[in-house]
């Protein structure tokens, strides 16, 4: 895609007008014009610019300064760079710290990248090819032969799933096939959807929160995901107590 193509489809995606565009990048509307119709071709800053005002994610920034002709300007470190040491530690610290709560770890795809010991009791049961590291967590969710025997509200839970993959068509297209009907609620779902899962403790009910690296300007730690499962209950919190003071002393969270 060429740059002002690929700049009018970003605007457009965040329904943005030219001038508020123009205005949240300090420039003016009229200059704008000339370069979504190619008669400009502005400057690497100016590329930079505009593609934080548009509040891109990182690798777009990136593709948007390649499309325009510049070097991309975010770094994209593997998670084994000793760069990223620092991160790989403070992961690791988050995991063990959200004890005796499951939590775990993905990368832009859903692929598994840590995850602490109380994900076992949400795991148990599935496939072993779609558990451990490197695997997809949504597939996970959603296959038949993952979690989705396990979930009472599997329609509600798969359609939250299926939200979050738009940046996936193949494995959202994958995953929806997986996916009942939805029948129509009979009262309020209350502030969130939790997942009921059925487990060897009993019926968990948990919440979920995601937490992301909001200051990164390293493509990989901006695309990494920590999603922590909190008790919806009483009742789901001392399960999850009861499996961790069961579980084996000593266990560290999965490899990285």
């Amino acid at each position: 895609m060429d740059f002002p193509s690929a700049l009018r489809e970003r605007r457009a995606r965040r329904r943005l007008s030219q001038l508020d565009l123009a205005l949240r990048a300090g420039t003016t509307q009229r200059y704008l014009s000339f370069v979504e119709s190619g008669r400009s071709v502005p400057g690497r800053n100016m590329v930079v610019r505009l593609a934080e005002s548009l509040e891109l994610p990182l690798r777009e920034r990136n593709e948007l300064l390649l499309a325009a002709g510049y070097a991309p300007a975010y770094p994209e470190s593997p998670l084994d760079d000793p760069v990223l040491a620092p991160v790989r530690t403070a992961i690791d610290h988050i995991l063990r710290g959200h004890l005796p709560y499951p939590a775990l770890v993905v990368d832009r795809g859903g692929d598994l990248i840590a995850a602490n010991t109380a994900f076992d009791l949400i795991t148990e049961g599935a496939a072993a090819e779609l558990v451990g590291p490197g695997t997809n967590v949504y597939r996970l969710a959603l296959h038949p032969d993952g979690l989705a025997p396990r979930i009472h509200n599997l329609a509600e839970w798969a359609r939250h799933i299926l939200a979050r993959l738009g940046h996936l068509e193949e494995l959202r297209a994958e995953l929806a096939g997986y996916v009942p009907a939805l029948e129509p609620s009979a009262g309020a779902l209350g502030f969130a959807v939790p997942l009921r899962l059925r487990s060897s403790y009993g019926e968990l009910r948990l919440m979920t929160t995601v937490t992301t690296f909001a200051t990164a300007v390293d493509v990989t730690l901006a695309e990494l995901k920590l999603e922590a499962f909190l008790p919806a209950d009483p009742a789901t919190a001392e399960a999850l107590s009861a499996a961790a003071r069961s579980s084996s002393a000593g266990q560290a969270p999965g490899n990285m």
